[in-house]
């Protein structure tokens, strides 16, 4: 009688575990995306919000900030087309582009935004490379596919940046064009995949 009430109690036991287990698997990842929406919000509402708010006191509405942003935003990216302050926006980029460290900064910051919304967007190719002297391959992404503009006798390879696992870092390879495999996967997919460390890819296959 006693083993069977100590074989009851281990199951009771399991299962609050498991439900525990569960319990974090499901709550964790809701609260950490609430979280990280939450600070976004906060930060992009605050870069007028903080502005507005002396102003408006009382009357300060969260999410006013936000929007004002949004707007002016938009406002610029609508003068810019237009031909006076279209040329005043071009001349302020070509002064930036001429100022010693800012310059690099600037550049920097313009290439990478132009990368993820400008026409031709980077991450856009998912491609495959051999690691030198092994059978093994690793997934990255097309950055650049001009380099002869960068440097002539690169004229034949690619840009490629491979993500580290769990980590925003990364490295850039040049690799020659006919030792790069473009694959048919999409980027976000992609990403998921190498951030995870391929976990998301078992996770899909038991879901099926």
């Amino acid at each position: 009688m006693r083993i069977n009430e100590e074989n009851v109690g281990d199951d009771i036991l399991k299962t609050l575990l498991k439900s525990f287990v569960n319990g974090i698997l499901t709550i964790v990842p809701i609260i950490l995306v609430i979280f990280v929406i939450y600070k976004t919000f906060l930060f992009l509402d605050g870069l007028l919000g903080n502005t507005l708010r002396p102003y408006l006191q009382e009357d300060y509405i969260p999410g006013i900030g936000l929007l004002t942003t949004i707007v002016l935003i938009t406002l610029l990216g609508w003068l810019s087309t237009k031909f006076i302050t279209g040329s005043i926006i071009r001349l302020i980029d070509k002064w930036l582009e001429k100022i010693p460290v800012v310059k690099t900064i600037y550049s920097v910051i313009k290439d990478t935004v132009q990368s993820f919304l400008g026409e031709k967007k980077s991450f856009s190719k998912v491609a495959l490379v051999v690691i030198p002297g092994t059978e093994m391959r690793s997934m990255g992404f097309i950055t650049s596919e001009q380099l002869e503009d960068f440097y002539s006798p690169l004229k034949n390879h690619v840009a490629v940046y491979v993500p580290q696992t769990f980590q925003v870092a990364g490295f850039t390879f040049l690799i020659p064009k006919e030792q790069v495999e473009i694959i048919d996967v999409k980027p976000e997919d992609a990403m998921k995949f190498i951030l995870s460390g391929g976990m998301t890819s078992t996770s899909k296959a038991k879901g099926q």
